[in-house]
């Protein structure tokens, strides 16, 4: 049995995935309301975090997935900090089907980024003036799945 190309299946390379760089592309942390805004405050303040995932395709194989992360945390109508990171990675992908390559850039390179991007906005809010924020994991197959049916409402491809 061959895998059409007269090769037997076997012999056909593996899928690879591979990180060729990450950076920070943007990183802007704001604390309007410094110093009155480090003092303790009486309840705890109310964090909002949008994440979105974009990617770009730069060669054949090659492609720049980026994992954006906006914050701000309010206690009432005051703003404690705000924060936006734009954390990029440039993969190499081969041997993987087409069917998949536009969920694995979506789920998995975002997923291998975000313990990075991560650790940037906790030393970020951190050297802000506040205890370091410790975003929870996130489930990149749930807003892969959101942002597919928001695109299918909207009328437009994936």
């Amino acid at each position: 049995m061959t895998n059409g190309n007269g090769t037997p299946p076997e012999a056909a390379a593996p899928p690879q995935l591979n990180v060729l760089a990450q950076y920070t592309k943007d990183l802007s942390f704001e604390n309007p309301n410094a110093p009155a805004s480090l003092a303790p405050q009486q309840s705890q303040p109310a964090i909002n975090i949008q994440i979105n995932v974009g990617a770009n395709n730069l060669a054949e194989n090659e492609f720049e997935v980026t994992l954006s992360i906006e914050g701000k945390a309010e206690s009432g109508s005051t703003v404690l900090f705000s924060f936006e990171l734009a954390y990029a990675g440039v993969f190499r992908i081969v041997n993987v089907p087409q069917e998949n390559l536009h969920p694995l850039i979506m789920i998995e390179c975002p997923r291998l980024l975000f313990p990075f991007a991560r650790e940037i906005i906790a030393s970020a809010v951190r050297d802000g003036g506040f205890p370091p924020l410790m975003l929870d994991p996130v489930d990149f197959v749930g807003l892969y799945r959101q942002n597919l049916e928001r695109a299918q409402q909207q009328g437009q491809p994936s």
